[in-house]
């Protein structure tokens, strides 16, 4: 009999997760209180962008293997794939754990295993999910299973790296990791790693604060590296060559569902000695506002008087569409502050986000005097650069993700400045010399 799978939460991670089981022969329920997601999935349709995601809802929903609803159902298997944002005093927010938990209490049967997939703070399946689950009037452990396998994968890689990773699976006794270890051998295909919930829960982020971390480094490194003359993006590229550095790169700031936000489990864990998570934090957090105050100062020295600024990038990295924690939108408040007009394109984002998107590299540069480049996509290296000069005002870009071959932008009579780069693009009498030029 084919296992029946229950999986609460259909974003950017349940839902591929759901069909990737559904893939693998389980009958599987996708559960979202957001009717609207539903109804487009049971027509084979998306609502969230993947690559290889709509084949596999397409043959899935024709098998009859996946369907969607906003309710449960009794089912083996009950995957809590829910988001875990943070409040706006940065503590955890648990509330959809919660709710997720208390939607399937009614289905739960003798011998199912309940999996919490969100990345949630240390304690959470013990001091927030158990609770819940103990409301079936099941024994837990014995009669209810219950683990915390987190999920690690990367948007635009996702089903690569669901398949390929290495897993972590901690089970709140032997029975419910070992439950949940098969339960994922039926794709996975990296190292199953065993142990307890809380070490788990602790691992996933402090996965994400390793990175986090780095990035802040690179973040301060960058702006070190503009003081000094140097370009950044070079010297940590030849950092990196030796054998034990690893350097991340700068940016605008850090976003997604993870990086942005996991830290901040721990610095509410232990608020007294996560020092070096919460200044790192704080400097990713504040590197929206130095790019609108080097924006600021571009437009001071250039003599450019309420400067318009296209700014291309509305997700939180490259070729996806997820804008979650996104610090494109800090970018933008940031501008608002300053009085700026702008205008905002991104090719991933069909439908507009937010005031003044546009839906053509063309409408976004026409009238600009300075192209924002916050979001890496491929889109941006391709397009027309001499035709889009043609629509600017004054014909200035600022790269935060070394993402353009600078000197074709130059060829094309762009002056163009780099984050955490002032070896090539310093801000001196030379440049504005280049921009008087450039702009006649």
């Amino acid at each position: 009999m084919t296992k029946k799978m229950c999986v609460v939460g259909l974003g950017y991670i349940g839902l591929p997760t759901a069909v990737m089981f559904a893939d693998h022969g389980f009958n599987v329920l996708g559960v979202d209180i957001n009717e609207e997601a539903v109804n487009k999935l049971n027509n084979k349709q998306l609502h969230i962008e993947e690559p290889g995601l709509q084949e596999r809802l397409e043959a899935t929903v024709d098998k009859g293997l996946f369907r969607a609803s906003t309710v449960p159902e009794t089912a083996d298997v009950y995957i809590l794939a829910v988001p875990s944002p943070i409040n706006e005093d940065k503590t955890a927010n648990l509330d959809y754990v919660r709710a997720a938990a208390e939607s399937i209490v009614p289905f739960l049967q003798k011998g199912n295993l309940v999996i919490l997939e969100s990345t949630v703070p240390p304690r959470t399946v013990e001091d927030v999910l158990i609770p819940v689950l103990k409301k079936s009037n099941l024994h837990i452990g014995e009669e209810l299973f219950v683990s915390h396998s987190p999920e690690r994968v990367i948007p635009g890689k996702l089903f690569e790296e669901l398949v390929n990773n290495d897993r972590i699976v901690g089970g709140i006794n032997a029975q419910s990791t070992e439950l949940t270890v098969q339960l994922y051998k039926t794709f996975v295909k990296g190292t199953i790693h065993k142990t307890d919930a809380t070490t788990a829960e602790l691992v996933k982020v402090m996965e994400n604060t390793y990175r986090d971390v780095n990035i802040a480094l690179a973040n301060e490194l960058a702006q070190i590296g503009e003081k000094l003359g140097v370009n950044i993006w070079e010297a940590i590229q030849l950092a990196n060559y030796h054998p034990r550095v690893n350097i991340h790169y700068p940016g605008p700031g850090v976003g997604g569902h993870c990086i942005a936000v996991d830290p901040w489990f721990i610095v509410e864990q232990a608020p007294d000695l996560a020092k070096l998570i919460l200044l790192s934090r704080n400097i990713n957090d504040h590197m929206p506002d130095y790019v609108v105050d080097k924006v600021r100062q571009l437009a001071s020295i250039l003599g450019i008087e309420d400067p318009k600024i296209a700014v291309w990038g509305l997700s939180f990295k490259g070729n996806i569409d997820d804008m979650r924690g996104t610090p494109s939108m800090e970018v933008i408040k940031g501008l608002e502050r300053q009085g700026y007009a702008y205008t905002v394109f991104d090719p991933h984002i069909r439908e507009n986000k937010v005031p003044n998107q546009t839906q053509s590299v063309e409408d976004s540069v026409n009238g600009a005097d300075f192209i924002l480049v916050l979001t890496d996509h491929d889109y941006y290296k391709a397009v027309d650069v001499q035709k889009l000069k043609g629509l600017m005002r004054h014909a200035h870009v600022v790269d935060t993700r070394n993402l353009l071959n600078r000197d074709e932008w130059k060829a094309a009579g762009f002056v163009h400045f780099r984050l955490g780069d002032s070896k090539n693009t310093d801000i001196d009498q030379q440049v504005v010399e280049e921009v008087a030029v450039a702009s006649k």
